[in-house]
C-alpha cells in the first residue's frame, strides 16, 4: 500500500513528485527546502532558521503519515556553503539529539532558488507494530 503527501508546492505536480511517501513501515521524504506554499523562501542568508524551517516541515509530513521524527534513521543535508555547517549542524541537532540517525552533509554549488541555503532529505521506519495505516 503507497500513501503520500503533498506540500501543496506548484512544483509537485510539474515535476511529478510528492513530499513523502510510504510504503508499508518505510518512509522516505523527498528534499525538503524553507519554500513556503507559494515558493517564496523563508530567511534568506540564515541556514540555521532555514534548517529549523525544513525540520519543521519533514516533522509535519513524517506525521500526516503515522510517523514522527524519533523513525528517522538518515538524513542528507546539501548546503551551499559548507564553511557554516555548524549553524545547521547545531540545528540539526535540536531535533535529533537523542535520535541521533545516520547523516550526511555536503556542500553543492546551488539549489534550485540562489536564497535556498540547505535542502534535507530523511528517511524513516516505523516499527514493526505500527501496522499499515497511516495515523
Amino acid at each position: 500500500m503507497r500513501m503520500r503527501v503533498s506540500s501543496g508546492a506548484p512544483w509537485e505536480p510539474v515535476a511529478g513528485y510528492s513530499r513523502a511517501v510510504r510504503v508499508g513501515r518505510r518512509i522516505t521524504v523527498a528534499g525538503t527546502t524553507a519554500a513556503d506554499e507559494s515558493g517564496t523562501v523563508l530567511h534568506p542568508g540564515d541556514p540555521a532558521a532555514q534548517t529549523r524551517v525544513v525540520l519543521e516541515k519533514i516533522r509535519a509530513a513524517l506525521h500526516a503519515l503515522g510517523a514522527d521524527l524519533d523513525h528517522v534513521v538518515r538524513t542528507r543535508m546539501f548546503v551551499t556553503d559548507i564553511s557554516r555547517w555548524e549553524e545547521v549542524a547545531r540545528i540539526h541537532g535540536e531535533f535529533f539529539a537523542a535520535i541521533r540517525p545516520a547523516s550526511t552533509m555536503v556542500e553543492v554549488s546551488r539549489l534550485i532558488d540562489p536564497a535556498m541555503m540547505i535542502e534535507i532529505e530523511a528517511d524513516a521506519e516505523l516499527d514493526e507494530d505500527a501496522g499499515g495505516e497511516a495515523g
